[in-house]
């Protein structure tokens, strides 16, 4: 068994698993081989939990042994390994919502013999005992975390095993043809008729044209998972709060005609078609001497630099200003993703647009009106267009775990050519051995079968405490 630098495999950890504050009902979690022994020394019913049935829920108090004080009514649920979350013994106690009952409970559990449970260690036992691999467990954070009904989906596909079961069939191929180089080697007179130069060759093709269709198809699925990060971005009163507002349907950022009105950045998620997209309102940017509003601007360009999406909101009512073609150099010169909104469609004004023009595709220029909700689905169709063509797939979903995974695909599929260029130039089948191996521990970073420790720390320090 692994351990991966966690605590005794068999102390008992307990959590909340319910987020903190008032409630109905809140629960606490233990997972371990004594959790139910445990819970017996709080617990009062009509029978002790150790004789219960696994499975079963049954109605008490939970009462501190050491003073007789009655903490909550409950409702405690027993469930025995193997067949748990965990595989462990699990122990689920259903009170009242609140942080002090809960907080009180959670203490006493501790001082019967429990430990405070670390982020994620409900699911890393899981991962641990072998009841779901690494991409199943990077599966459960994506649906806790899901903004869409396509997310959701996206998660639940990879938690039944769609990845899994992919990477599992490529690993077996490639253990297939690292088994008939061994034979090549270790019986050379009975293979000596067999034509494995060839065999090998077409086998690896297969494998490779599979690994560049997960690999080429891995980016829509990112997009799935993380979202697009789009900033609106333009000089102070073109109407970038007022876009963000209309694209939110709620009255979140503030608009007045004073400019330098939104001196920080707003942030909030629109659901494009099953797309999160995370929307950035910034300050305008202009010159100023106002130090305030120029931390404001700093922020507004540093979130240009790291988007996925700049919408950049010019004023059709206005001339082209500096500020303005400033922007436009700048978004042509980091050769980002971006849609020019030409916006106040309503009123007349000077604007050049060949100006614009200079710096910008002309499809990626849309005439909107924040005031009067005008060409919005044509901004949602351009977003959509940018970032996803056609229709999204069921592999599509399946592959939606983010750069980890793609990273580790790529790495397969550059090994696999390796060794096809390998037997191409006629180096020995061994030589490409190495490489299919090397392919095979790639792939095994996906599942967990080869990730280190630091990776799989990393994965799980990103889970809620009692999940």
């Amino acid at each position: 068994m692994k351990m991966l630098g966690l605590r005794e495999i068999n102390d008992v950890i307990a959590a909340v698993s319910t987020p903190a504050g008032s409630g109905g009902i809140s629960i606490v979690r233990m997972s371990g081989a004594d959790s139910v022994k445990i819970a017996d020394r709080v617990f009062r019913g009509k029978t002790p939990l150790s004789s219960k049935k696994t499975h079963t829920i049954s109605y008490g108090q939970i009462v501190d042994p050491e003073t007789s004080k009655t903490i909550d009514e409950a409702l405690v649920s027993v469930m025995l390994a193997p067949h748990t979350y965990t595989t462990e013994n699990i122990v689920e106690i259903n009170c009242h919502g609140g942080m002090l009952v809960t907080g009180e409970i959670l203490l006493l559990l501790c001082r019967m013999g429990a430990r405070l449970a670390e982020p994620g260690e409900f699911t890393k036992r899981a991962f641990l005992n072998g009841r779901i691999d690494l991409s199943q467990a990077e599966a459960v954070i994506d649906i806790i975390n899901s903004k869409t009904e396509l997310q959701r989906m996206s998660g639940v596909e990879r938690l039944s095993g769609g990845l899994k079961n992919k990477i599992k069939e490529i690993r077996e191929s490639l253990l297939d043809l690292i088994a008939l180089i061994e034979a090549q080697i270790d019986y050379p007179d009975e293979m000596a008729d067999e034509n494995v130069e060839d065999t090998l060759y077409e086998n690896m093709d297969e494998i490779s044209q599979k690994l560049k269709y997960y690999v080429d198809r891995a980016d829509r699925g990112k997009i799935i998972r993380d979202g697009i990060k789009a900033v609106i971005l333009g000089r102070p009163n073109v109407g970038k709060s007022s876009l963000m507002n209309r694209l939110l349907d709620e009255e979140r950022a503030i608009v007045t005609d004073i400019p330098g009105t939104t001196r920080d950045t707003l942030e909030e998620f629109i659901n494009v078609d099953g797309i999160p997209v995370k929307l950035i309102d910034t300050a305008g940017v202009r010159s100023t001497e106002d130090e305030v509003e120029k931390i404001g601007v700093e922020k507004s360009l540093t979130n240009m630099e790291n988007a996925d999406l700049v919408l950049l909101i010019l004023d059709l009512s206005d001339k082209i200003t500096a500020e303005d073609e400033e922007l436009l150099r700048l978004i042509h010169e980091k050769e980002k993703k971006y849609l020019i909104i030409l916006n106040k469609t309503d009123i007349e004004g000077e604007f050049d647009r060949k100006t614009v023009e200079k710096y910008c595709d002309s499809g990626n220029i849309i005439k909107i009106s924040a005031k009067n909700d005008e060409n919005f689905d044509l901004l949602f169709d351009k977003i959509k267009e940018m970032f996803i063509t056609g229709e999204i797939t069921k592999n599509d979903e399946i592959l939606s775990g983010g750069s980890r995974h793609k990273e580790a695909l790529a790495r397969a599929l550059m090994y696999v050519e390796n060794g096809k260029n390998a037997l191409q130039a006629g180096l020995p089948t061994d030589m490409a051995s190495i490489d299919l191996r090397d392919a095979l521990d790639a792939l095994g970073e996906i599942t967990g079968d080869k990730a280190d420790d630091e990776v799989i720390n990393r994965i799980f320090e990103n889970f809620c405490v009692g999940k």
